[in-house]
Protein backbone atom coordinates (compact mmCIF):
# COMPACT_ATOMS: atom_id res chain seq x y z
CA UNK A 1 0.00 0.00 0.00
CA UNK A 2 1.40 3.39 -1.02
CA UNK A 3 0.43 5.96 1.63
CA UNK A 4 1.91 9.02 -0.08
CA UNK A 5 4.39 10.19 -2.70
CA UNK A 6 6.72 13.13 -2.28
CA UNK A 7 8.84 14.73 -4.94
CA UNK A 8 8.93 17.09 -7.91
CA UNK A 9 6.03 17.52 -10.31
CA UNK A 10 7.45 16.69 -13.74
CA UNK A 11 4.21 16.70 -15.75
CA UNK A 12 0.55 17.61 -15.46
CA UNK A 13 -2.39 16.71 -17.68
CA UNK A 14 -6.13 17.02 -17.14
CA UNK A 15 -6.83 14.92 -13.99
CA UNK A 16 -3.20 13.67 -13.86
CA UNK A 17 -0.04 14.70 -12.01
CA UNK A 18 3.32 12.93 -12.39
CA UNK A 19 5.52 13.15 -9.27
CA UNK A 20 9.16 12.04 -9.51
CA UNK A 21 10.38 10.21 -6.38
CA UNK A 22 13.89 8.73 -6.36
CA UNK A 23 14.10 8.71 -10.14
CA UNK A 24 10.69 7.07 -10.61
CA UNK A 25 7.74 9.06 -11.97
CA UNK A 26 4.45 8.18 -10.28
CA UNK A 27 1.40 9.01 -12.40
CA UNK A 28 -1.37 10.03 -9.99
CA UNK A 29 -4.94 10.56 -11.13
CA UNK A 30 -6.23 13.58 -9.29
CA UNK A 31 -8.71 16.44 -9.10
CA UNK A 32 -8.55 19.88 -10.66
CA UNK A 33 -8.26 21.33 -7.14
CA UNK A 34 -5.10 19.30 -6.39
CA UNK A 35 -3.57 20.23 -9.76
CA UNK A 36 -4.11 23.91 -8.92
CA UNK A 37 -2.62 23.36 -5.46
CA UNK A 38 0.61 21.72 -6.67
CA UNK A 39 1.25 23.77 -9.82
CA UNK A 40 4.38 25.87 -9.42
CA UNK A 41 5.62 24.15 -6.25
CA UNK A 42 9.19 22.79 -6.12
CA UNK A 43 8.27 19.76 -4.01
CA UNK A 44 4.86 18.29 -3.31
CA UNK A 45 3.31 15.55 -1.18
CA UNK A 46 0.27 13.68 -2.44
CA UNK A 47 -1.76 11.36 -0.20
CA UNK A 48 -2.60 8.32 -2.28
CA UNK A 49 -5.05 5.50 -2.88
CA UNK A 50 -4.12 2.50 -5.03
CA UNK A 51 -7.11 1.20 -7.00
CA UNK A 52 -6.66 -2.40 -8.17
CA UNK A 53 -9.18 -3.80 -10.58
CA UNK A 54 -9.26 -6.88 -12.78
CA UNK A 55 -7.44 -5.37 -15.76
CA UNK A 56 -6.15 -2.11 -14.30
CA UNK A 57 -4.03 -0.63 -11.49
CA UNK A 58 -4.21 3.12 -10.94
CA UNK A 59 -2.74 5.43 -8.33
CA UNK A 60 -4.88 8.37 -7.16
CA UNK A 61 -3.22 11.22 -5.28
CA UNK A 62 -4.54 14.31 -3.49
CA UNK A 63 -2.97 17.40 -1.92
CA UNK A 64 -4.83 17.01 1.39
CA UNK A 65 -5.99 14.15 3.60
CA UNK A 66 -9.49 15.70 3.58
CA UNK A 67 -9.70 15.34 -0.18
CA UNK A 68 -8.41 11.76 -0.02
CA UNK A 69 -11.00 10.93 2.69
CA UNK A 70 -13.75 12.46 0.53
CA UNK A 71 -12.54 10.35 -2.42
CA UNK A 72 -12.62 7.16 -0.31
CA UNK A 73 -16.14 7.96 0.89
CA UNK A 74 -17.32 8.54 -2.67
CA UNK A 75 -15.92 5.28 -4.06
CA UNK A 76 -17.61 3.40 -1.20
CA UNK A 77 -20.95 4.29 -2.82
CA UNK A 78 -22.09 1.55 -5.20
CA UNK A 79 -22.14 2.90 -8.74
CA UNK A 80 -19.48 5.58 -8.08
CA UNK A 81 -16.11 4.62 -9.52
CA UNK A 82 -12.75 6.36 -8.98
CA UNK A 83 -13.08 8.47 -12.15
CA UNK A 84 -16.53 9.73 -11.16
CA UNK A 85 -15.20 10.50 -7.66
CA UNK A 86 -12.34 12.55 -9.16
CA UNK A 87 -14.86 14.45 -11.33
CA UNK A 88 -16.94 15.30 -8.27
CA UNK A 89 -13.88 16.49 -6.33
CA UNK A 90 -12.83 18.56 -9.35
CA UNK A 91 -16.18 20.33 -9.11
CA UNK A 92 -16.20 20.98 -5.37
CA UNK A 93 -13.82 21.20 -2.41
CA UNK A 94 -13.99 18.62 0.42
CA UNK A 95 -15.96 21.06 2.60
CA UNK A 96 -18.40 21.85 -0.22
CA UNK A 97 -18.82 18.10 -0.79
CA UNK A 98 -19.43 17.46 2.92
CA UNK A 99 -21.90 20.32 3.25
CA UNK A 100 -23.86 19.17 0.18
CA UNK A 101 -24.11 15.63 1.61
CA UNK A 102 -24.98 16.81 5.13
CA UNK A 103 -27.72 19.14 3.90
CA UNK A 104 -29.14 16.65 1.38
CA UNK A 105 -28.28 18.97 -1.51
CA UNK A 106 -27.92 16.31 -4.24
CA UNK A 107 -28.43 18.95 -6.97
CA UNK A 108 -24.87 20.17 -6.34
CA UNK A 109 -23.61 16.86 -7.74
CA UNK A 110 -25.95 16.81 -10.76
CA UNK A 111 -24.20 19.96 -12.00
CA UNK A 112 -21.02 17.88 -12.47
CA UNK A 113 -20.60 16.25 -15.88
CA UNK A 114 -21.47 12.56 -15.87
CA UNK A 115 -23.35 12.58 -12.54
CA UNK A 116 -27.06 11.91 -12.93
CA UNK A 117 -29.87 12.50 -10.45
CA UNK A 118 -30.05 8.87 -9.28
CA UNK A 119 -26.32 8.65 -8.48
CA UNK A 120 -26.37 12.10 -6.83
CA UNK A 121 -29.27 11.06 -4.58
CA UNK A 122 -27.51 7.79 -3.78
CA UNK A 123 -24.35 9.66 -2.72
CA UNK A 124 -26.35 11.82 -0.30
CA UNK A 125 -28.36 8.87 1.03
CA UNK A 126 -25.40 6.54 1.62
CA UNK A 127 -22.91 9.13 2.93
CA UNK A 128 -25.05 11.40 5.11
CA UNK A 129 -24.43 9.38 8.29
CA UNK A 130 -20.71 8.93 7.53
CA UNK A 131 -20.21 12.65 7.02
CA UNK A 132 -22.11 13.46 10.22
CA UNK A 133 -20.11 10.92 12.26
CA UNK A 134 -16.76 12.14 10.97
CA UNK A 135 -17.64 15.79 11.44
CA UNK A 136 -16.44 16.24 7.89
CA UNK A 137 -17.80 19.76 7.45
CA UNK A 138 -15.05 22.32 7.78
CA UNK A 139 -15.76 25.85 6.62
CA UNK A 140 -12.70 27.42 8.24
CA UNK A 141 -11.02 29.74 5.80
CA UNK A 142 -13.84 29.51 3.26
CA UNK A 143 -16.61 31.99 2.63
CA UNK A 144 -20.04 30.52 3.32
CA UNK A 145 -21.18 32.20 0.12
CA UNK A 146 -18.88 29.80 -1.71
CA UNK A 147 -20.51 26.72 -0.25
CA UNK A 148 -24.15 27.79 0.16
CA UNK A 149 -26.25 28.92 -2.80
CA UNK A 150 -27.02 32.63 -2.36
CA UNK A 151 -30.65 33.35 -1.69
CA UNK A 152 -31.37 29.77 -0.58
CA UNK A 153 -33.31 29.05 2.62
CA UNK A 154 -30.09 27.87 4.30
CA UNK A 155 -28.25 31.05 3.27
CA UNK A 156 -31.03 33.25 4.68
CA UNK A 157 -31.22 31.22 7.91
CA UNK A 158 -27.44 31.40 8.44
CA UNK A 159 -27.50 35.17 7.81
CA UNK A 160 -30.30 35.58 10.35
CA UNK A 161 -28.42 33.57 12.99
CA UNK A 162 -25.25 35.62 12.39
CA UNK A 163 -27.32 38.79 12.94
CA UNK A 164 -28.49 37.23 16.23
CA UNK A 165 -24.87 36.97 17.35
CA UNK A 166 -23.84 33.42 16.37
CA UNK A 167 -20.79 32.74 14.21
CA UNK A 168 -21.17 31.32 10.69
CA UNK A 169 -19.49 28.11 11.86
CA UNK A 170 -21.94 27.67 14.76
CA UNK A 171 -24.92 28.37 12.52
CA UNK A 172 -23.73 25.98 9.81
CA UNK A 173 -22.92 23.17 12.24
CA UNK A 174 -26.57 23.08 13.36
CA UNK A 175 -28.35 23.99 10.12
CA UNK A 176 -26.38 21.38 8.15
CA UNK A 177 -28.25 18.70 10.13
CA UNK A 178 -31.68 20.05 9.07
CA UNK A 179 -33.78 19.52 5.94
CA UNK A 180 -32.77 22.30 3.48
CA UNK A 181 -36.29 22.24 2.06
CA UNK A 182 -37.80 23.64 5.27
CA UNK A 183 -39.04 27.26 5.29
CA UNK A 184 -36.52 29.83 6.55
CA UNK A 185 -38.50 30.49 9.74
CA UNK A 186 -38.59 26.77 10.55
CA UNK A 187 -34.86 26.41 9.92
CA UNK A 188 -34.11 29.33 12.27
CA UNK A 189 -36.47 27.99 14.95
CA UNK A 190 -34.96 24.50 14.88
CA UNK A 191 -31.41 25.89 14.70
CA UNK A 192 -32.00 28.04 17.79
CA UNK A 193 -33.22 24.97 19.69
CA UNK A 194 -30.09 23.10 18.58
CA UNK A 195 -27.80 25.98 19.51
CA UNK A 196 -29.46 26.31 22.94
CA UNK A 197 -28.44 22.70 23.70
CA UNK A 198 -24.78 23.70 23.30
Amino acid sequence: MIYSVRGKVIATEPELVVVECGGVGYACRTSFNTIQEVTGQDEVTLFTHLAVRENDVELFGFATREELNSFKMLISVSGVGPKAAVSILSGCTPSQFALAVATGDYKTFTQIKGIGTKIAQKIVLELKDKVAKQGAISVRGESTQAIIPQGSNIDEAVTALVVLGYTEGEALSVISQLDPGLPVEELIKKALIGLARF
